[in-house]
């Protein structure tokens, strides 16, 4: 198994049981945190499976990546919208900037696009979902 579907079940994985466990453990304003952290680890997992996919078959389908990224804008801005969490919508924000940057790299030609600036967003949000 490549190291892509590890890495992506882990970020999903670490979301996920940040976003669960939070509830447990405070009050209403951490249930409306933990709310959108489940929200936007939902929303985050799919979007680095979607980008990493789309990178993959560049080749044979150059548009798909294109579209991929504008399907991830468009998740982005939801999630922006919906938290009132400071920090979430930072990282939110960190992580528009990495698609912003990987269609920057294949706009420029490049096949392989770094995918890390993604990936730290990611896991900056599971610290801040971690209660």
């Amino acid at each position: 198994m490549s190291a892509a579907p590890i890495r992506r079940r882990r970020i999903t994985l670490a979301l996920a049981a940040a976003a669960l466990a939070l509830p447990l453990t405070a009050g209403c304003g951490a249930l409306d945190k933990a709310l959108d952290c489940v929200k936007t680890a939902d929303a985050i997992a799919g979007s680095v499976n979607d980008l990493q996919q789309a990178v993959s078959n560049a080749g044979d389908n150059p548009l798909k990546i294109d579209e991929t990224l504008n399907d991830i804008d468009n998740k982005l801005d939801t999630l922006g919208d919906q938290t009132d969490n400071a920090d979430l919508s930072k990282a939110v924000d960190d992580l528009g900037k990495g698609v912003d940057n990987v269609r920057t790299s294949v706009k420029n030609g490049e096949t392989a696009p770094d995918l890390t600036p993604i990936t730290d967003a990611a896991s900056e949000i599971g610290k801040i979902c971690t209660p």
